[in-house]
C-alpha cells in the first residue's frame, strides 16, 4: 500500500447562498480543501441528510432548530473525524441547509469505521432528528466540485 505524507488543513469557512428550486440555501464550505492534497486518502464522500422539524419561511429552521441541528452536527463531527486531531479519520466539507433539510458533508479516510459508527447511533436511536447517509467512493472528489468550485 502507498503512502502519503499529509498535513491537514487550518479549516477556513466561507458562506454560500443560493437558490434551488425557487427557495433560498445557506452553504458553510470549508474552503481549506480546494487546494487539499493528497485528496486521494480521503477517497469517500460522505453525505448525512438531517430532517429540519421546526421550520420558518422558505423551509428554513428556526432559531430553536438551529441550535439542535447545530450542536448534532458538532458532536457528529468531533465522533466523524475521530479523537485523533493530527490523524484524524475525516475533513468536515461543508453544511447546507435547504428546505427543511441540513445536509453534512465528509470526506472519509476510512469509510467503514463512519458506517459502523452511524448504523450504531441509527439502531441506538442516540440521534436528535431523524437522518439518512450515504458513503459514497469518489476517489476523483467529483462529489465536492460544487463545493469548492469558485464563486
Amino acid at each position: 500500500m502507498k503512502e502519503y505524507r499529509v498535513i491537514i488543513p487550518e479549516e477556513s469557512f466561507k458562506v454560500i447562498e443560493f437558490r434551488q428550486d425557487e427557495l433560498p440555501g445557506i452553504a458553510f464550505i470549508n474552503s481549506s480543501l480546494k487546494e487539499f492534497e493528497p485528496k486521494k486518502v480521503f477517497f469517500c464522500h460522505c453525505s448525512i441528510m438531517v430532517y429540519l422539524e421546526d421550520l420558518i419561511e422558505n423551509g428554513m429552521p428556526s432559531i430553536e432548530e438551529r441550535k439542535i441541528v447545530d450542536d448534532f452536527g458538532d458532536w457528529l463531527n468531533k465522533k466523524i473525524k475521530g479523537k485523533n486531531r493530527d490523524k484524524p479519520n475525516a475533513l468536515f466539507l461543508g453544511r447546507i441547509t435547504w428546505n427543511g433539510t441540513r445536509e453534512l458533508i465528509w470526506r472519509v479516510f476510512n469509510p467503514e469505521k463512519t458506517n459502523e459508527f452511524l448504523k450504531e447511533i441509527i439502531s441506538k436511536k442516540n440521534h436528535e432528528r431523524t437522518f439518512d447517509y450515504r458513503i459514497d467512493e469518489d476517489r476523483d472528489w467529483k462529489l465536492a466540485e460544487w463545493h469548492l468550485k469558485d464563486r
